[in-house]
């Protein structure tokens, strides 16, 4: 369990291929504190840390993820927003997230606000998803390459967020162009209760 509260960016130093997997090796300020099976979000992606080296630690992302993600387009040098699971014991700063990550969207525009910065967001609407939660309401919670950020002038099929300038500066929000493959999480809540409105009708 995240928060979207994204602790900082880590960086690709090796991309394996295996079979159907890819093991992500890369290392950020906090690579001594992990320890073998830690959970770590990953543009949002909960994955498991299989091995520690040096100031390196590795993940492994399969099929499935790589499939609704954008961790198959990594490459050496990337950055990738880092953030460990929560502790139960501390405040809920963003809000509840899973590291489930639903689909990709496409950056589609980019703004500069002159102090902060508009992005846009399409993703392919899909009607039985979106009866189930997959959607975003304005004012409303969505989790993009893992930040949690509140849903602004929202359409069927898209969506705006808008950023500060610390969290441009310390998330891969300062790579994104449009054009950019980014990963969704839709918010929790909102899928159980479509899920209960469905059970109940």
């Amino acid at each position: 369990m995240f928060s979207g509260i994204v602790e900082e960016f880590a960086t690709v130093v090796a991309v394996e291929h295996e079979l159907e997997n890819i093991h992500l090796t890369m290392t950020c300020s906090f690579v001594g504190e992990l320890k073998i099976d830690q959970s770590v979000s990953h543009n949002g992606v909960c994955l498991t840390v299989v091995r520690l080296k040096d100031d390196t630690y590795t993940v492994t992302a399969m099929k499935e993820t790589l499939e609704k993600s954008n961790l198959g387009l990594l490459k050496v040098g990337d950055k990738v927003n880092v953030e460990r699971s929560m502790m139960m014991n501390g405040r809920l700063d963003g809000h509840i997230v899973q590291g489930h990550v639903d689909m990709t969207a496409v950056c589609t525009s980019k703004k500069d606000q002159q102090g902060s910065w508009t992005f846009r967001f399409a993703y392919n609407f899909d009607r039985d998803m979106a009866r189930r939660g997959y959607f975003t309401v304005d004012k409303g919670s969505v989790t993009v390459n893992g930040v949690s950020l509140t849903v602004c002038n929202s359409t069927n099929n898209s969506f705006e967020v808008n950023i500060i300038p610390y969290t441009y500066e310390h998330t891969n929000f300062c790579e994104i162009e449009v054009g950019s493959t980014v990963n969704l999480e839709f918010d929790i809540i909102g899928k159980y209760i479509a899920r209960l409105t469905q059970l109940t009708n």
